[in-house]
């Protein structure tokens, strides 16, 4: 029988060098660097840097970045009509894959229109990379701002890009503390290796389409409620107990109806998810900004509680989706905000896939009915020496 690994668990597929979990320390490294102290220290434009040229930047090159990032801020005319041709009642994500896919079928018109021209050289998948980046936030506040009846917010180009996207989201400059914890939270999503989302783009990648079609399939593979949908659930799960007295029979039902509860675990992380201190830090001043001890009481509750009876520790989900709460993003907007953060590892990854490329494509052990002809069918004389030729390697 063939050794089938259900999810790819445990196969290793490729080498990369963007990031690893070291298990000695359980801590999540970027470049060699733990994220940790990346989110202490850095702003985000700093580790998008980071993971695209494989060191952190100097002034000079981060004034550089951030040049090229705030010329592309501003959602264009057509993709903000476009957006609006969404329906609201579907999910943002929906809105955030269909601009995507615009604004790359633009940028790639304006280029070769060859299908083997498509995946572009490193530097034209750089720029992509930062065009997208820069992009998003727009994308994904408008998504939120059209939902609650209200108009679109143009970037300022004095705002860094976490003040910037809150900006944009809510029309308000925000303090330095919420920047802070937002800034935080975009790092610590940023990039955490062969993930669900990052394999979909690379798959994507190692055929040779462009980067474009590579981010669309990761969103759509992000959009999951195992992997980006997780941080929305928690906050599902927070309405539905409503206040830390609950947690005890709220828990004592979702056990017994053998229910996964969302924040909880991760298939890399075996002592606990290296980025909940620092996500759970942020949180913490937080619910001390705007006075929501009761917020700190439900986490700290619930958190205890399962550890004690499963003894499953939280995923960074878990202290993210509240504190994105209490920043004032809708519950739908939280994955949008995991495309924003996860884009500038996604593209990384797409290009170290195109640098060093082979097609991925697995096997799969076939359990279906053995082979049948159906009745009637007389092969011509075609059919009959193809049949009898030898197997060749064409998919």
């Amino acid at each position: 029988m063939t050794d089938i690994k259900k999810g790819l668990a445990g196969v290793v597929v490729d080498e990369t060098s963007i990031s690893k979990v070291n298990p000695d320390t359980n801590s999540l490294l970027y470049r060699g660097y733990p994220v940790q102290e990346l989110a202490a220290t850095q702003p985000f434009e700093a580790v998008a840097y980071l993971l695209w040229n494989s060191e952190l930047p100097t002034e000079e090159q981060l004034a550089e970045l951030r040049a090229a990032e705030r010329q592309h801020r501003a959602l264009p005319d057509d993709v903000k009509t476009v957006i609006d041709l969404v329906p609201l009642n579907t999910h943002p994500m929906d809105e955030v894959r269909t601009a995507v896919s615009l604004l790359g079928a633009q940028d790639l018109a304006r280029g070769s229109s060859s299908v083997l021209d498509a995946s572009g050289d490193p530097a034209q998948n750089l720029d992509r990379s930062i065009r997208l980046y820069a992009a998003l936030p727009a994308i994904v506040a408008y998504g939120q701002r059209r939902r609650r009846g209200e108009e679109l917010i143009a970037p300022r180009d004095d705002l860094d890009y976490a003040a910037n996207f809150l900006w944009m989201t809510f029309g308000e400059e925000p303090d330095d503390v919420v920047v802070d914890a937002f800034n935080r939270s975009m790092i610590l999503y940023a990039e955490h290796s062969f993930n669900a989302s990052t394999f979909t783009g690379r798959v994507v990648a190692s055929t040779l389409s462009d980067l474009y079609s590579a981010v669309t399939a990761a969103i759509g593979a992000l959009k999951g409620a195992l992997h980006g949908g997780a941080n929305e659930a928690v906050l599902h799960i927070f309405d539905e107990i409503g206040d830390a007295s609950n947690v005890s029979a709220w828990l004592d039902q979702a056990l017994a109806e053998k229910r996964k509860v969302m924040g909880f675990g991760h298939r890399v992380y075996k002592k606990g998810d290296s980025r909940v201190p620092t996500m759970e830090a942020a949180l913490g001043t937080l619910v001390e900004h705007y006075d929501r001890q009761d917020v700190a009481d439900l986490y700290n509750t619930l958190k205890d509680e399962f550890i004690a009876r499963k003894g499953i520790y939280p995923n960074l989900d878990y202290p993210s989706g509240p504190a994105y709460n209490l920043i004032g993003f809708d519950t739908l907007t939280f994955t949008p905000l995991f495309v924003a953060a996860r884009v500038t590892g996604w593209t990384t990854h797409i290009m170290e896939q195109q640098a060093s490329n082979a097609l991925i494509r697995p096997l799969s052990e076939y359990i279906g009915p053995d082979e049948r002809h159906v009745p009637g069918y007389v092969p011509d004389a075609a059919a009959a020496e193809l049949a009898d030729r030898p197997a060749e390697a064409a998919d």
